[in-house]
């Protein structure tokens, strides 16, 4: 029941896409952000993941178990069977497939998670600039112990940082971020995302409602230091959670920064997810 009542709550948040989106307007790639401005969604002939996804896990620094364990299962529940009762963070997924390539192939309904790998060492130390993701990623697929595959045909792989470790913009100007492994770094060309533990860097940035922020200059409306309370019981988890799904919906639509998205430049695209933050 717990389980059911954390997924029902986050799924309130990531359910504004079926208002946002219907497929009858895909061709026209018109929509809204909370401002007035036009946002004009389009296709760029790029792939999307179509293939089943093997999902591979970097759990960078010391972990808890239980928020290891709750992150999980919400990975697992994206590919749930039409069994779990509705709605579902697999219901939400199906949204997300309707964005199709340019061979009419959708987003894939499969994603498991193929593979773990603790660096709870910090290899690359507390400090991390956005490049070192692929670092971490190169160090995970060639350790010496229990090493990831380097899977360059479906294979997606997500780094999660803990609450100790700061990475660059992380607070100021992100939550999370997708993109592409360069063969020079890591050998092949690999979509990964990473997201980090914002309990305790900035909680009302990045793990909102569940945390209210500080720098609003008002009192939480229900008193507290939250708006909704986290389903899980601890607000950097539960918005780690929900940054983990938008990063998720934007890498599967725009693995190589060539499919779908909103504007000129690719460097800088407004991609499925942040049109409905």
């Amino acid at each position: 029941m717990q389980k059911f009542t954390c997924y029902v709550v986050l799924l309130l948040f990531l359910l504004c896409f079926f208002q946002a989106f219907s497929w009858s307007q895909f061709n026209q790639g018109e929509n809204y952000e909370g401002s007035s401005d036009l946002i004009n969604l389009e296709y760029h002939m790029g792939p999307v993941l179509a293939s089943a996804i093997n999902l591979y896990i970097i759990w960078y620094g010391q972990w808890n178990p239980t928020h290891q364990a709750t992150i999980r299962d919400f990975l697992d529940s994206l590919s749930s069977s039409s069994s779990v009762p509705y709605p579902s963070v697999a219901d939400w997924w199906d949204t997300v497939r309707l964005y199709t390539d340019q061979t009419g192939s959708n987003i894939t309904a499969t994603i498991s998670i193929s593979g773990e790998f603790y660096d709870s060492g910090y290899s690359h130390g507390v400090y991390l600039s956005r490049l070192s993701m692929q670092s971490i990623i190169k160090a995970a697929v060639t350790s010496h112990s229990r090493p990831l595959p380097l899977n360059p045909h479906n294979g997606l792989y997500l780094v999660l940082t803990s609450q100790d470790v700061q990475v660059e913009d992380f607070c100021r100007a992100v939550c999370g971020f997708h993109y592409f492994t360069f063969p020079i770094l890591v050998g092949v060309t690999v979509p990964y995302a990473w997201v980090g533990y914002s309990g305790t860097q900035c909680p009302g940035m990045c793990a909102y409602p569940f945390a209210w922020p500080k720098y609003s200059g008002k009192p939480p409306p229900t008193g507290g230091n939250d708006i909704t309370h986290p389903p899980n019981g601890d607000a950097g988890v539960d918005g780690m959670i929900s940054v983990i799904a938008h990063e998720l919906a934007e890498v599967s639509s725009n693995p190589l920064i060539n499919a779908w998205y909103a504007g000129e430049d690719p460097t800088a695209p407004t991609e499925i997810a942040d049109l409905c933050l």
